[in-house]
């Protein structure tokens, strides 16, 4: 079913037009959630087909939050209470963990926002009979206003990284995207008259000072990271984890293992690469986890003794998997481990054509590999998991990018500097490039200005101490795309604020809400196999808890992410924890564009991008015949079949039918713990 859009919710005005407009809808939304106005006519039409939608009613003030579980009406009703406006709801809003939609009607006043990290994101288009409506799906809005496509935003979404403010250009004409970090507010009309003025945007998350020592910021996160896992997780009898033996699936998958399920299925994929340590690691971690060498934060923790032995042999097997039915620390009572053999898990460029089962809000470059998350995830849905969890969001929040060494200069030149020494060391950065990068005071917009250019990419030896990378165009674009995305630049240089006023900080929040974007994909194949999918790490909570930490302490180029080290620390082993190296996937890749060379070709021919204009097949159509051509090696090509991929998903989505109950995905039993929604 080309297209399908599983979930998402649209808000309407209260109005006869606004009430005509929900009869547009696609099918799907006649079997979702409706919250009505005050009038009675539809305001929140959602289909939450993995989330769940918890409202409540106060006069005439009312509240929906749309998350990963229902929130009880007391928690609806205190956060309520006494909220006048959107500055007072906010402030009650701030410890609720989850990843929430929050849309509120105040004083008249209509306020959306989604999450400061960018996974949960607002759209508004202009209806021309109904005014302003929002949704979180663009295409939804495409739809009822009869928005059509974007070719200057389209040839954006070739390049591998859209720096802010530019990944808000939505795809098609007529709807926007409210900023990550700020809400939109729809005013209502005047009384004894039918003019509603237009919405406007306030911001509404600030990221904290950084202040906080190690210690006690790393007490902070694991809290933070504990309360997103038990809201996604917490009361479900079989989850999963995708544990690739890294330091991020490795502490979700003992944060998952705290909340005690009864059956916890952990995902390892093995690596084609003999030089991988993956697989040993979790292993290792399994064992432990096994033995019962953790405690749950803040209680007494048994660490583990030694190191855990590495793994066997065993890697052909076809379900290679141990298994633990004893009840270990009252955490779990069935504890499997699947090895996903590396002959089973695809390349990436594999099954092109299977992009079209799901409508993301835009090309996403993470496209190619779909094949390999699909086949990841249907081996987890087989388990019996109701939820999955993995750990998309580490490598941004906890690495550390080396442009956070500008802000330490200013307070700390000499910690800055020698940090800085450490880090261009391992890197082979020279000494007077990385000094004139440090000192450079270049403002955003001019760095915006020039952030593209028609040169090769900087090499690997190039210090990145600037507001981003610097892109190329590649070869295959046209010279109209090449023209339509140096346009792009240029306006968007003209009006440019950056995130935050500090380099670094603006280059860390940047990356976390590039990595959420991408992280719809994942999200969406879950849907489309009928298993929810979650990155606690994006989570507001846990992004505000990084951001408080000292940067000096916070990353470092001796240590392997030491925040989230010391803020799973009595949570996962010591020994787990010792892990300083990281794998990765560049060879799966390349290997990818020879097995599959043939579905490229056919993939160009007939090439929509081609016939916006926007690349050339036929240059295409030889790097298809030559997938170790030194082009490819020198530029990637994923993020331009992701746009060739999501162009024919596009064309085919409208109109979709009504799902038959073999298409529809299952969904995770509502928790025991929380009440029935309030009824409007």
């Amino acid at each position: 079913m080309p297209g399908q859009l599983r979930d998402y919710f649209v808000v309407l005005p209260d109005s006869v037009a606004g009430a005509a407009v929900a009869g547009r809808l696609p099918p799907e939304a006649g079997g979702g959630t409706v919250v009505a106005h005050a009038s009675g006519r539809p305001w929140v039409l959602a289909r939450p087909l993995v989330r769940r939608v918890s409202h409540l009613r106060r006069g005439d003030d009312a509240l929906v939050l749309i998350g990963p579980d229902r929130v009880s009406d007391a928690v609806l009703s205190g956060l309520l209470e006494g909220a006048r406006d959107r500055a007072g709801l906010e402030r009650r809003l701030a410890r609720l963990p989850g990843l929430h939609h929050v849309i509120a009607r105040l004083s008249g006043q209509t306020w959306i926002r989604g999450t400061a990290s960018g996974l949960r994101r607002i759209y508004h288009a202009r209806h021309p009979e109904a005014g302003t409506i929002a949704s979180d799906r663009p295409a939804v809005l495409a739809r009822l206003i009869g928005a059509p496509l974007d070719d200057g935003a389209l040839a954006l979404r070739m390049l591998d990284f859209l720096p802010h403010p530019l990944s808000r250009r939505v795809v098609w004409r007529g709807v926007h995207e409210t900023g990550a970090g700020y809400g939109l507010a729809l005013p209502a009309a005047a009384p004894g008259t039918a003019a509603v003025p237009g919405p406007t945007e306030h911001r509404w998350w600030e990221p904290p000072p950084a202040e906080l020592p190690l210690v006690e910021g790393a007490q902070a996160l694991g809290d933070a990271i504990a309360a997103s896992v038990r809201a996604h997780v917490g009361g479900l009898d079989r989850i999963s984890c995708e544990l690739s033996g890294g330091m991020d699936s490795t502490a979700l998958t003992f944060a998952a293992r705290a909340t005690g399920p009864a059956e916890l299925a952990l995902l390892t994929v093995a690596a084609r690469d003999r030089y991988s340590e993956d697989e040993t690691w979790a292993r290792r971690a399994v064992e432990a986890a096994r033995g019962g060498g953790v405690g749950a934060r803040g209680g007494e923790a048994t660490r583990s003794g030694g190191a855990a032995r590495g793994a066997g042999g065993n890697r052909d097997s076809n379900a290679a998997r141990t298994r633990d039915t004893g009840r270990k620390g009252g955490d779990v009572t069935g504890l499997d481990h699947h090895i996903i053999p590396a002959d089973d898990a695809p390349y990436f460029y594999a099954d092109l054509a299977s992009t079209a089962a799901e409508l993301n809000d835009e090309p996403l470059p993470v496209a190619p590999g779909r094949a390999r998350a699909h086949l990841l995830l249907s081996r987890a849905h087989a388990t019996g998991s109701r939820y999955h969890l993995t750990g998309y969001g580490g490598d941004e929040l906890f690495l550390g990018l080396p442009h956070a060494y500008q802000d330490l200069f200013h307070g700390n030149p000499l910690t800055a500097w020698n940090h800085l020494s450490g880090l261009r060391h391992q890197l082979g950065w020279p000494f007077l490039p990385t000094l004139k990068a440090l000192l450079n005071r270049s403002t955003f917009p001019r760095w915006l200005a020039g952030a593209i250019t028609a040169e090769p990419q900087p090499v690997t030896r190039t210090p990145l101490l600037s507001w981003g990378v610097r892109q190329s165009l590649r070869p295959w674009f046209t010279e109209h795309a090449n023209a339509l995305i140096a346009e792009e630049f240029r306006a968007a240089a003209e009006h440019a604020e950056p995130i935050d006023p500090w380099r670094g900080r603006h280059v860390d929040i940047d990356a976390v809400r590039m990595g959420a974007r991408h992280f719809q994909a994942m999200e969406d194949i879950g849907m489309t196999i009928g298993l929810p999918v979650a990155a606690p790490f994006y989570d507001d909570r846990v992004l505000e808890a990084t951001l408080a930490v000292r940067l000096a302490e916070r990353i470092s180029p001796w240590r392997y992410k030491p925040l989230l080290v010391e803020a799973m620390r009595g949570v996962v082993p010591d020994a787990l924890l010792a892990r300083t190296t990281k794998d990765h996937m560049s060879s799966d890749e390349h290997q990818g564009l020879r097995q599959h060379a043939s579905e490229l070709a056919d993939l160009w021919t007939g090439s929509r991008l081609a016939e916006h204009g926007l690349v050339d097949s036929r240059h295409l159509l030889r790097l298809a015949a030559e997938p170790f051509s030194p082009v490819l090696v020198e530029h990637s090509i994923s993020s331009t079949v992701a746009g060739e991929t999501w162009l024919r998903t596009a064309e085919n989505a409208w109109p979709t039918p009504t799902p038959t109950p073999s298409q529809s995905p299952s969904l995770p039993p509502h928790r025991t713990s929380t009440t029935s929604e309030a009824t409007l």
